[in-house]
């Protein structure tokens, strides 16, 4: 049975502030069918590409991410916020409305060449995904895609990591913030 993914995204109107339509995937996640779907979804234009790592964004990147590892056979990299990772990493700073943030990834966590997937469950104006990217760069391994649950095409994310030179997919695309 296929299911409409987005008939099971529950939208909040004026959250977190006025004005954003927060699109909350809890209730994609507690359906058993709908969850599946999205991940087999998900992975489907991925299964030949020989996926060495799935890099999930903290914190529901990785709720997906790990997910598809397991799905393609692949490894798991968490990209972490700043100071929870206990070993050698590399960071990347990326903008925030106002003001910065920061990004990291162990630094031994890729090998160089590895095909890697990138993971996330909502691409807005594509800055934490742009920071995942240069992230991965640094490891020096082969970018195969994107992947995103939900785009805010209004907020061009998609089309920012696509001129970085990076295959995006994603399954939903909801009008407005």
């Amino acid at each position: 049975m296929t299911i409409n993914l987005k008939d099971t995204i529950r939208t909040i109107p004026n959250f977190p502030k006025e004005g954003i339509m927060y699109r909350d995937i809890t209730t994609l996640l507690t359906n058993r069918v709908a969850f599946a779907q999205s991940i087999k979804q998900l992975c489907d234009p991925y299964r030949d590409k020989g996926i060495d790592n799935v890099a999930g964004i903290d914190a529901r990147g990785f709720i997906f991410g790990a997910a598809m590892a397991v799905e393609l056979g692949a490894g798991f990299v968490p990209i972490r916020k700043t100071g929870k990772l206990p070993f050698d990493v590399y960071s990347e700073d990326y903008q925030l409305e106002y003001g910065t943030d920061r990004i990291e990834i162990h630094a031994d966590s890729i090998r160089k060449g590895e095909k890697t997937l990138l993971v996330d469950d909502l691409i807005a104006t594509g800055g934490t995904a742009e920071a995942g990217i240069k992230l991965l760069r640094k490891t020096g391994c082969k970018i195969v895609g994107a992947a995103f649950v939900i785009d805010l095409p209004e907020l061009g994310g998609l089309a920012k990591i696509t001129a970085m030179g990076v295959p995006v997919t994603a399954l939903i695309a909801f009008d407005g913030h």
